[in-house]
C-alpha cells in the first residue's frame, strides 16, 4: 500500500464543485487563534503562506482563487499538479510582506503563526488587517500550542487531529464550500481509522520506541527531533510506540549521545525537497546514521529499521494522516526479534 497513491485515489473522488447544499451565511465571524475575523462574502482572491493551507484549498476545490503560494517542503500532491502549475509560487520559503500584498488578496491563510503572528517573520496580523486583508492561521499551529516560547513553539497539550479537521471545516465555511469540507474530513477520518486497525493487526511488540528526525543545521550537528506532543507524537500514540524524546517543544534540539543512550527501535527520517540545512536530504541523514561512530551503534541502524517519511506529514497538516499510513506500511515490513 503506497500512502501517496492512496491519497490520490480518494482525493480524486472529491469533485471541484458541488451541488447546492449546506451554504455559508454571511456575514461570517470566526474566532481564529485568539482573534475574531469577519467575512462579508467568500474571498475571491487569496494567498497562502504554508503548504498545508495551500493543499487544503486545492482539496476543497477553490485553488482557482489562489493568487500565490509560499513555504514549501515537498512537491505538491500529484492530484493537484495541474491547478498548482497555474498559481504563482511567491517564494519557496518565507515571502516578503510586499510580495504578498502585491497580489491584492482578500485573505492570507498561513500554516505557522511565526510567519503571520505577533512577531511574524512575514508580518503581523494587524499589518494585514490595517490594509483590509483578512488573515487565517491554521488551528493546528495555535490550538494547544504556545508560539511565544520561540523556535517552533511548545505544545501545552497533545496535538489532536481534530485541529486539522477544524481548519478544513472553517476554511470550507469561509469559502462557501461546506459540502467539500464535510467530504474531505469524512475521507481523512476513514483513512485514520483504517490505518489504526491495520496497525493493530500487525501485533507489534508492546514496548517499541521511536525517534523522528526532521533535520540538522549541518551534517554532524545535534538534530531537530520531534517532541512528544506534536504530530509525530500523535502518530506514535495511535500506533502504540514510545517517543524517546520527552520534550514538550515542537522540534527540540537533542544530542546524538542522548538519543543513542535511549536506543530507539525505529528511526523515522524526513524526506523533503527543501534545502535550507545540510541535513535536509535523506541521503545526508542516512550517510550520517551509517557512519557516525555513535549513531551507527543504535539498534535501529544496525537492524535497518530506518523509515523515510514525507516531511510535510511530520508537521501538523492534512498529510499527517498519510504519514500514519506510511508508518503502518513500513512497520509491516520490519522484524523486531530481539
Amino acid at each position: 500500500m503506497n500512502s501517496v497513491r492512496k491519497a490520490l485515489a480518494t482525493l480524486s473522488l472529491i469533485p471541484a464543485s458541488f451541488a447546492v447544499g449546506d451554504t455559508t451565511e454571511y456575514p461570517l465571524s470566526i474566532i481564529n487563534c485568539g482573534q475574531e475575523i469577519h467575512f462579508s462574502s467568500a474571498p475571491s482572491r487569496a494567498v497562502t503562506i504554508g503548504q498545508s493551507a495551500t493543499e487544503i484549498l486545492y482539496a476543497l476545490g477553490v485553488g482557482d482563487r489562489l493568487e500565490g503560494t509560499s513555504v514549501w517542503f515537498n512537491p505538491v500532491l500529484p492530484e493537484f499538479q495541474e491547478i498548482n502549475a497555474g498559481v504563482e509560487r511567491i517564494a519557496d520559503n518565507d515571502p516578503s510582506f510586499e510580495a504578498v500584498v502585491n497580489k491584492h488578496p482578500e485573505l492570507v491563510a498561513a500554516q505557522y503563526e511565526w510567519h503571520v503572528g505577533p512577531t511574524g517573520s512575514v508580518a503581523t496580523r494587524d499589518q494585514f488587517h490595517d490594509l483590509g486583508i483578512a488573515t487565517y492561521i491554521m488551528p493546528a499551529d495555535c490550538d494547544t500550542k504556545d508560539n511565544a516560547t520561540g523556535g517552533d513553539g511548545t505544545r501545552t497539550a497533545a496535538f489532536s487531529i481534530d485541529s486539522i479537521y477544524k481548519g478544513i471545516t472553517e476554511l470550507a465555511s469561509i469559502f462557501d464550500v461546506k459540502d467539500a469540507g464535510t467530504s474531505l474530513v469524512a475521507d481523512l477520518e476513514s483513512r485514520e481509522k483504517n490505518a489504526i486497525i491495520e496497525a493493530q493487526n500487525l501485533d507489534l511488540p508492546d514496548d517499541l520506541s521511536a525517534v523522528f528526525w526532521f533535520s540538522s543545521p549541518d551534517g554532524s550537528a545535534d538534530p531537530y527531533v520531534a517532541g512528544r506532543l506534536g504530530a509525530p507524537g500523535y502518530m506514535m500514540d495511535k500506533l502504540g510506540l514510545r517517543n524517546v524524546i520527552q520534550s514538550d517543544e515542537e522540534w527540540p534540539v537533542v544530542g546524538w549521545e542522548s538519543i543513542a543512550r535511549s536506543d530507539p527501535d525505529i528511526i523515522v527520517v524526513a524526506r523533503m525537497d527543501r534545502r535550507r540545512y545540510a541535513a535536509d536530504s535523506v541521503e545526508a541523514k542516512l550517510d550520517f546514521l551509517h557512519h557516525d561512530p555513535v549513531a551507527r551503534e543504535m539498534s535501529a541502524v544496525k537492524n535497518d529499521r530506518i523509515i523515510e517519511m514525507d516531511a510535510h506529514a511530520m508537521s501538523a497538516t492534512m498529510r499527517t494522516i498519510f504519514g500514519l499510513e506510511t508508518l503502518v506500511d513500513a512497520l509491516s515490513t520490519l522484524s523486531f526479534e530481539r
